[in-house]
Formats: structure tokens, C-alpha cells, sequence
């Protein structure tokens, strides 16, 4: 009986995906603008922080149950404001966004974190 017939397909695959993604991670370094590398880096530490704390939550322990709600909550809604700011400050979205400027999005960003915060602060208690 003949063993399973081994396939180069896997190996393939596997070079193809490392190609297109060191492609993608090339281009994104090269054409980025830094400003918009510096709000993926805080997108990324957002993401992050509500993974922890979603993490903690399970393993560890919910109690009390409305800080693990705030603090979520606190990273969902940062992450929203921050994707909003990318998209607004983002020269490629210029037709887009004509009358607003990356001055006025930023205001809004910092008005709007600032809002959220505020309500994050009163739901702990």
C-alpha cells in the first residue's frame, strides 16, 4: 500500500501568502504617511487593550461587572474615533472630506474623547 502522496500545494500556498503580505507591509511602509502610521499604531494599542481586558474578564473575573463594561466600552468607542480621524486626515480621502480640515478633525477627535471619557468616568460610578 502506498503511503499519502505528499503535495507541494501547502508550501505554495504558504510562500504566496509570505509574498503577499511582505508586499503589502513593503508598500504600507513606503507609502504611508507617518501621521497616519502614528493613529494605526494607537488603533493597534486600542485593539489591544480591549483584547486584555476581554481576556482578564474571562479568565480572571468580571466583578465589578459595569468596570469591565466601561473599560470596553472605553476601547470600542476610542477605536471609532480614532478610525474616523484616520479616515479624515487621510490624504487620499480628500474628495471626501473637502471642508474638513486635519486641524478640525483632530478638534472633533479630542471633543469627541473627551465626551467619551466623560461618560465612560460616570457609568463606573
Amino acid at each position: 500500500m502506498a503511503g499519502p502522496k505528499s503535495s507541494s500545494k501547502p508550501s505554495t500556498a504558504s510562500s504566496e501568502t509570505y509574498v503577499a503580505v511582505s508586499t503589502l507591509w513593503k508598500s504600507y511602509l513606503d507609502q504611508t504617511p507617518d501621521r497616519l502610521k502614528f493613529i494605526d499604531a494607537f488603533l493597534a494599542f486600542t485593539v489591544l487593550s480591549g483584547v486584555l481586558q476581554f481576556v482578564y474578564c474571562v479568565l480572571v473575573t468580571n466583578f465589578p461587572f459595569n468596570a469591565f463594561l466601561a473599560g470596553f466600552a472605553s476601547s470600542v468607542g476610542q477605536f471609532v474615533l480614532t478610525a474616523s480621524l484616520r479616515a479624515q486626515v487621510n490624504p487620499e480621502n480628500r474628495s471626501e472630506f473637502k471642508e474638513v480640515s486635519p486641524e478640525r478633525a483632530f478638534a472633533d477627535f479630542a471633543l469627541g474623547s473627551i465626551v467619551l471619557h466623560f461618560f465612560v468616568f460616570n457609568f463606573l460610578g
